[in-house]
């Protein structure tokens, strides 16, 4: 796999960290991802984020192409708005919600639908317990007997593949005489490229592997970026009236015409989307990325041997003084003037690997803020960030909720 290499090894030693830029440097090697031996195992060699080569580019540009397809924005939005009101519903005045929780089972329940069309229900219930188990041993022991960590979540992992195989023969058999021209999800997506395409590139098992793994957002990174936002926003009380004022205006506008809102209406509020990118920025809910070389590599005089691993540490960049001031405030009106696209703003990676899912996760994300910020005001109890070994909320980020008057 070709690739650019976005971070490169600065000269002053107390920061010789991969991952630490200053401008954006083309390095057109073979890198390989790598990543711990549990997680290896539990991914298998057939995940996406294991993949390399034609395998990985297809599966990638197909998915990434999806995602953006006019046809899945309107529908996707308006399950976002069904799956997040339906969990605001059951708030009550000076109920203690816990935010963290609140945004995982949102997010699953968007990522599945977007996936395989699945709604809530026992399926999903069951998927979501099982996955559970599996995304728990994601960083553990490389120790497979019965009782590990590692054994407990393959064990998920194979009931999670039972389940998809089945709704995998469901989906087919409910098929007319072909597969849909206009998929309905990924899943729909990927079975009719198995029988569309003479070259066979997904089986059913990597298809179904691929299922899972691609479920690891709605467990992570979308439910973080939401909670984390809130977080940010309790702690600057000048962007979040800012933030509700913007989003009160747009809902106002909207009612008066009487019209629903769009993905365009969601996505092109500026100071909705620069809170969206300072918590991309300040959260880094994704710390980095591994790859091994392939090859010896010399970078800014260090030599990277073959066979060893580069880690990318996001971190690093997006909380360096020398690109932005202040980097551990939180200021979105940073990002008035700064282009969020520029080699120095990587939360979603980069290059042939860079994230399929970024413009609705970012859609999620307005989503759950407009309808927080234009129902409800709340009051946070203290908490704190934790950033090992991933990052999530002490106490699950629990506030207050009262409901806005207007809503009565």
């Amino acid at each position: 796999m070709s690739i650019w290499i976005d971070a490169i090894l600065r000269g002053n030693s107390h920061k010789v960290v991969v991952g630490t830029c200053f401008r954006r440097t083309y390095i057109f090697i073979k890198w390989v991802p790598s990543y711990p031996k549990s997680l290896n195992e539990l991914m298998g060699k057939s995940s996406i984020l294991m993949l390399t080569g034609n395998l990985q580019k297809k599966l990638h540009g197909l998915i990434g192409g999806f995602l953006k397809s006019p046809q899945l924005k309107e529908q996707i939005t308006v399950d976002i708005e069904k799956y997040i009101l339906s969990s605001m519903t059951n708030w009550k005045d000076d109920q203690l919600v816990y935010i963290q929780d609140e945004t995982k089972n949102i997010a699953f329940h968007v990522l599945l639908k977007s996936l395989m069309s699945l709604n809530p229900g026992d399926d999903m219930e069951y998927l979501k317990q099982e996955f559970r188990k599996f995304i728990s041993g994601l960083v553990s022991l490389p120790v497979k007997l019965p009782g590990t960590r590692l054994y407990k979540s393959l064990q998920a992992k194979a009931r999670m593949v039972k389940m998809v195989h089945r709704i995998i023969e469901e989906k087919k058999a409910s098929y007319d005489t072909n597969y849909p021209r206009r998929p309905k999800d990924v899943l729909d997506l990927l079975l009719q490229e198995t029988n569309d395409t003479a070259e066979q590139y997904f089986t059913i098992d990597i298809i179904c592997d691929n299922m899972i793994d691609l479920m690891i957002p709605g467990e992570d990174s979308v439910p973080m970026l939401m909670t984390l936002a809130v977080k940010f926003l309790t702690d600057c009380p000048l962007a979040l009236q800012q933030l509700q004022e913007e989003n009160m205006k747009l809902k106002k506008s909207k009612e008066q015409k009487k019209e629903p809102l769009t993905w365009n209406d969601y996505t092109s509020l500026p100071f909705t989307q620069n809170v969206v990118t300072e918590t991309l920025r300040l959260g880094n809910i994704i710390t980095g990325v591994m790859r091994k070389a392939l090859q010896d590599v010399e970078i800014k005089g260090h030599l990277i041997p073959k066979g060893w691993c580069l880690f990318t540490y996001f971190r690093s960049i997006h909380l360096d003084e020398d690109f932005y001031e202040n980097p551990y405030k939180f200021n979105p009106w940073r990002w008035q003037e700064k282009d969020p696209s520029g080699s120095n703003f990587i939360p979603f990676g980069g290059g042939q690997r860079f994230c399929p899912g970024m413009e609705m996760s970012r859609l999620e994300a307005s989503i759950f803020l407009h309808l927080l910020v234009t129902r409800y005001s709340w009051e946070a109890e203290d908490d704190s960030i934790v950033s090992f070994p991933t990052v999530h909320m002490k106490k699950r980020m629990p506030i207050r909720v009262k409901k806005i008057m207007s809503h009565f």
